[in-house]
């Protein structure tokens, strides 16, 4: 009996109740909030307007589709975290045969339940086998010399760790960026500050578009690299834009 009401009393006594208090205002004013002001805590899926197998081939022009890559391994499709990706080698006819950016890997993986930000290069590759050798902030220049835009994104250097692969160079750069319910972002923390900030919206989603300069023997340097993927994102970017994201996300 002196049990039973040593843990009333317990109960009864004033920091219990106030922390009991505070605990179920929150609790109510997070329901409030989510009913009065439009808070969403918790997203809806959000699909893409169009399958990214559907990307437009003729308006990559000048560069070909030269290869249609599937990931067979399903545990690494599990781990990548999405079914809603391509991996097309391109191949662009304005660059000399012996250029090492004249061929590269466009990856695209988009998220329609973002409740993470799964598989940035830095740990793909290392967990691949690669050694990285370099990680730099990168802005991109897209768009026409008239009206340009910088895109915030990144630039990374990989290198075989186990001898040389069979094909392709052992060393080589993958440049990335992320495009955040409208937005871009140039790395994980910012691609999660930008999810963070979205809390008015009932849907949101992440996409990251990755270059990667590995179909040749030898590796471009940085400034062939950085070159060639604005190049190829003034191309690809708008085509994401008008065909595949659901951009203008309401409420």
């Amino acid at each position: 009996m002196s049990s039973r009401t040593d843990t009333r009393e317990r109960y009864l006594q004033p920091a219990f109740l106030i922390c009991t208090a505070v605990l179920a205002l929150a609790g109510a004013g997070m329901s409030v909030a989510r009913q009065k002001l439009g808070l969403y805590l918790r997203k809806e899926p959000l699909p893409l307007r169009k399958s990214l197998d559907a990307l437009e081939e003729a308006a990559l022009a000048p560069y070909t589709v030269v290869a249609k890559l599937k990931i067979q391994n399903e545990d690494v499709v599990r781990s990548l975290g999405t079914e809603d990706y391509i991996q097309w080698v391109l191949e662009d006819p304005c660059q000399p045969s012996q250029n090492p950016t004249r061929r590269v890997m466009l990856f695209v993986t988009y998220y329609r339940l973002p409740d993470r930000v799964p598989h940035v290069p830095e740990e793909c590759y290392t967990g691949g086998g690669y050694r990285r050798l370099d990680t730099e902030p990168v802005a991109f220049r897209i768009g026409s010399p008239d009206d340009p835009c910088d895109i915030p994104g990144r630039y990374l250097v990989f290198e075989s760790s186990g001898g040389a692969p069979l094909s392709g160079a052992p060393r080589f750069p993958v440049l990335y960026l992320f495009r955040v319910s409208g937005e871009y972002a140039g790395s994980r923390d910012a691609a999660r500050m930008a999810l963070n900030r979205n809390i008015f919206s009932r849907q949101a989603y992440f996409c990251k578009v990755e270059l990667v300069f590995n179909q040749a023997f030898t590796a471009p340097t940085r400034a062939m690299a950085v070159s060639a993927g604005e190049r190829l994102l003034t191309v690809v970017l708008p085509l994401l834009e008008r065909d595949h994201w659901p951009d203008g996300i309401q409420p």
